[in-house]
């Protein structure tokens, strides 16, 4: 039988939302028996076990409850019912700022810290030079951290946090403002913590991270929690809530895209619409590594087109242009079309790019009397996330077979 370090046990979060200040007070001094607020709650009887040497991640979109019950885990705030039970050491990474006074030097609040959490300053001495290697923050050690940039904060918390020998890690969002070079460090630290049989929750949107270091996953949504499982079955059903569709398929489906796209061409043919499913037919921009998926668009022309070409076009976000192709590089013969016809297209491939973030471009080109011409681009249209348990060198995964002899 699994050994449980925490067990979360039917817990709910409600807050008393008034619609005036008068309601609020007349309610704190008892002086009306007529309930004069709405019950909003954040977490509605939630349930789940962590177990002992692994890495659970929490998922879900804003306002889902994620941050508040590892409050509650961490003894931040009370449940309204149901009761947590913890069985080891914790230290938490919240909030920025959390635990920490502004006003202190990093160096007093590497004490200040230490000693809240029952260390004494003889034990928090044999662990200082650690803490300030992991942090790296040089003589800033010694400023007050009000003048810290967010990330020199974060280093200095991580620090703190993990050498202070907990039992338990755990981590909410505090990495995203890390420069990629720390959250390596910090990952490779999550990895020598699991293998010395420690525990850690782990609440990020970096579907990518959650995918590659996490046991299990949580996925919360609305204050309910709506699965729970591997990191793969798990994200997947995140990604339907990302696209509004859920359990309820009469809602719509949408792909998130850029309010502000640069897009240009003569206007005799217009991409009107445009979609991304993934293999299992579901809308949405958030793709598996290894994975199948389709960019699907639809043109209407303007003017008659005897030979039009259809487009895509994947770049990084630092513009670089990573893949792509168009029906002449293909060898597909497209139909010409007469002012008022429209057409739709359909790209399937493999999504091998690394886990990341990506911009998809589209464009209707094709040649009038002999001259080639641009009648429709849409350039960043939308990003498309590639959630992936294993990276590779560069942009794309060459899927390597390894043997040994």
């Amino acid at each position: 039988m699994k050994d449980v370090a925490i067990k979360v046990d039917k817990v709910s979060k409600m807050y008393k939302l008034y619609g005036r200040q008068l309601d609020r007070l007349k309610d704190s001094l008892g002086l009306t028996r007529k309930k004069c607020y709405q019950e909003y709650f954040a977490l509605d009887q939630i349930c789940f076990d962590v177990y002992r040497g692994e890495m659970l991640g929490i998922i879900g979109t804003n306002g889902s409850g994620k941050s508040t019950i590892l409050k509650i885990i961490t003894g931040v705030l009370t449940p309204t019912a149901g009761n947590v039970q913890v069985n080891g050491r914790i230290a938490a990474l919240l909030e920025l700022g959390a635990g920490f006074n502004m006003e202190y030097s990093g160096l007093e609040n590497i004490y200040l810290n230490g000693m809240m959490i029952g260390f004494s300053r003889e034990e928090i001495d044999a662990k200082l030079d650690d803490i300030l290697e992991f942090a790296d923050i040089g003589d800033y050690i010694h400023q007050p951290v009000k003048m810290y940039s967010s990330g020199m904060f974060i280093r200095l918390a991580f620090a703190v946090s993990i050498n202070v020998d907990p039992e338990i890690l755990i981590v909410d969002e505090a990495l995203a403002v890390g420069d990629v070079f720390f959250q390596a460090k910090c990952y490779r630290k999550f990895e020598e913590f699991k293998d010395q049989g420690k525990t850690i929750v782990f609440v990020s949107h970096d579907l990518t991270s959650i995918s590659k270091f996490c046991d299990r996953v949580v996925l919360l949504n609305k204050g309910h929690k709506q699965a729970e499982g591997t990191p793969k079955d798990v994200i997947d059903e995140y990604k339907k809530i990302l696209v509004n569709q859920g359990d309820d398929p009469s809602e719509e489906s949408a792909v998130s895209t850029n309010p502000e796209p640069l897009e240009y061409g003569n206007g005799m043919a217009e991409i009107y619409e445009f979609s991304i499913t993934d293999e299992n037919g579901v809308v949405g921009s958030t793709l598996s590594k290894g994975s199948e998926f389709t960019i699907h668009m639809k043109v209407r022309f303007k003017d008659e087109v005897r030979e039009p070409i259809y487009a895509f076009s994947i770049k990084d976000l630092r513009g670089t242009e990573i893949a792509g192709t168009n029906t002449m590089f293909e060898k597909v013969y497209c139909e010409p079309h007469k002012a008022g016809e429209e057409q739709e297209i359909s790209f399937s491939q493999n999504i091998d790019l690394q886990g990341g973030e990506y911009l998809l471009s589209l464009g209707c080109t094709g040649y009038v009397n002999g001259n080639f011409d641009v009648f429709h681009r849409l350039y960043d249209i939308c990003n498309i996330t590639v959630v992936s348990d294993k990276n590779s060198s560069g942009y794309y995964d060459m899927n390597s077979k390894i043997h040994l002899g």
